[in-house]
């Protein structure tokens, strides 16, 4: 017997050794993998949204003062309240397709739970960064409207604006906030492509093996 014959034959025992899974095997793992996927997106979402509310504790009262006195404490109560009314919306939205993808009989019906996902997903990632942007466009542009008052708030409460000549604070301050703004954003992106494209990778790839089980 040569060499070849002996890989034959030991595949062939190896083969037989292994489990033999069914349609319907494969089905329930598939099923199970994509459910786990889902509740995972539903809790980072949660974790999330009391990151962001422990996070408010720690803004220091000074920039508190200053956001009263330029009159932008009614606008961000009412945008938090419609923040946390959206970001509610999206957890029940994740909870609702982790529900689905758990009574799941079909495998018709987990391809469509799981596009229903991969887009509430992809739709609270632009609402987040969105919001973020536009959040920071508004203040700033308030800020820029009433620059003088910002100037002198910004020395009565920050020692080391009292060294920066007025006619050189604007420049300076807003050329930070930019900085500040692209650096925010970024890494919220960065959060998103990490944590959720991960997730949605795995979706997919489930995806693309239950459309491999219909074919």
């Amino acid at each position: 017997m040569d060499d070849l014959d002996l890989l034959k034959q030991k595949w062939q025992s190896v083969e037989q050794e292994l489990p033999k899974l069914s349609y319907g095997d494969i089905h329930q793992m598939l099923l199970k993998k994509s459910s786990s996927i889902v509740k995972w997106i539903f809790l980072i979402s949660i974790a999330e949204l009391l990151f962001w509310t422990i996070l408010a504790f720690f803004v220091p009262e000074s920039s508190k003062a200053i956001n009263e006195s330029m009159g932008l404490k009614t606008a961000f109560i009412v945008i938090n309240i419609i923040h946390y009314a959206i970001f509610s919306v999206f957890i029940y939205l994740f909870y609702k397709n982790y529900r689905s993808i758990k009574v799941t009989d079909t495998i018709k019906d987990l391809m469509r739970s799981i596009l229903n996902t991969r887009k509430t997903v992809k739709n609270f990632v632009i609402y987040n960064v969105s919001a973020s942007i536009l959040l920071l466009f508004g203040v700033n542009l308030v800020y820029y409207t009433k620059k003088d008052q910002l100037y002198t708030l910004m020395v009565e409460n920050y020692e080391g604006y009292g060294a920066i000549p007025k006619e050189s604070f604007t420049s300076l301050f807003f050329i930070s906030q930019i900085i500040f703004g692209v650096l925010l954003v970024g890494l919220i992106l960065l959060f998103y492509r990490i944590v959720y494209g991960i997730l949605l990778k795995r979706l997919q790839h489930n995806y693309t093996e239950l459309g491999k089980m219909e074919t």
